[in-house]
């Protein structure tokens, strides 16, 4: 590839896309481009659409997105639907009117049904209900799908989409009010041990079985996208492996530090039994990722105590 392409990372302070963006750089791309939400709100189709006339990109990485965990999902439908489908109807309509030859749309493994056989096949979306309580942010990303495989279809135009299982890592986000569940565990595990190892106690039964992908494994998937033209609209990107609930917070719990009581509250939802993702596809292209569960937590952790002073605001604050 072009090492002199014009990347535009929308979302790129984030820990998905700051990600990419290490990715890249790493790779060699140099001419790569971001904007804050300060600068550019991406709900602003017009905003949206000068950005582009203006910025000329040769390739579009939509990383950005609301997200959140269960809770913050359950309290907020209304914003997890509509903002999503404004961020990215206006990125990918902006593409397509601006002649952007390639787009790469990330979403998310809850796209596939609730209860649909595992692992989760490509092939399963839209073979039956979702899970309730993502729905919402779940029905806003099949949009971004369907709409990419649309001008893939129409406009033979290489737009693809990446869903990744469960990311986790460097930069993420440990507000216990919105973040996933693996980095609540580290935050939880982490102050109940400054807390003279207090009990901790978690949402759900701890049987749903996860599958965690490093964010960086999934920045790398993101430029193998970019390098390769990748022959169908849709790929999952995860490791094909999962663990429960349960040994995922004995793992964290272990890396902290944390010895004390783990309780179970089975009154908080469980939320989707499990969500194994099939990553062959990705595989037989060449794609699979390096970076192992417990190494991954490590790497999450340390970046944890060392940017402690960050988050500590939000801690204050709960």
């Amino acid at each position: 590839m072009n090492k002199d392409l014009k990347i535009y990372i929308a979302g790129h302070k984030g820990m998905v896309g700051s990600a990419i963006w290490r990715s890249l750089t790493a790779k060699g791309y140099e001419n790569l481009i971001g904007s804050s939400s300060k600068d550019l709100d991406l709900r602003e189709q017009q905003a949206v659409r000068d950005f582009m006339a203006k910025e000329k990109p040769d390739v579009i990485i939509d990383a950005a997105a609301k997200v959140g965990g269960i809770l913050a999902n359950n309290n907020f439908p209304y914003q997890f639907l509509m903002e999503n489908l404004l961020i990215q109807n206006n990125l990918i309509d902006a593409a397509l009117q601006t002649g952007v030859e390639k787009f790469i749309f990330l979403g998310s493994s809850c796209i596939y049904p609730k209860l649909a056989p595992q692992p989760l096949k490509e092939d399963y979306l839209l073979t039956d209900t979702l899970e309730p309580t993502n729905e919402w942010y779940a029905i806003a990303k099949i949009t971004g799908v369907k709409a990419c495989q649309a001008i893939r279809k129409q406009f033979d135009k290489d737009y693809v989409s990446l869903m990744p299982t469960n990311l986790y890592g460097t930069h993420d986000n440990f507000d216990l009010n919105s973040s996933h569940v693996l980095p609540a565990m580290i935050r939880k595990f982490h102050e109940a041990k400054e807390n003279n190892q207090a009990p901790v106690t978690l949402w759900g039964s701890g049987t749903p079985m996860r599958e965690f992908l490093f964010v960086d494994d999934m920045a790398n998937a993101v430029t193998f996208a970019v390098e390769n033209k990748l022959p169908d609209y849709l790929y999952n990107v995860g490791t094909g492996h999962d663990l429960t609930i349960k040994d995922l917070a004995e793992t964290i719990a272990k890396i902290v530090g944390h010895t004390g009581e783990i309780i179970w509250d089975s009154t908080k939802p469980d939320g989707t039994p499990r969500k194994l993702m099939d990553v062959s596809k990705m595989h037989d292209l060449g794609w699979k990722h390096q970076v192992e569960l417990e190494e991954g937590v490590k790497k999450t952790y340390q970046w944890f105590l060392e940017n402690i002073d960050n988050v500590k605001k939000i801690i204050l604050t709960e």
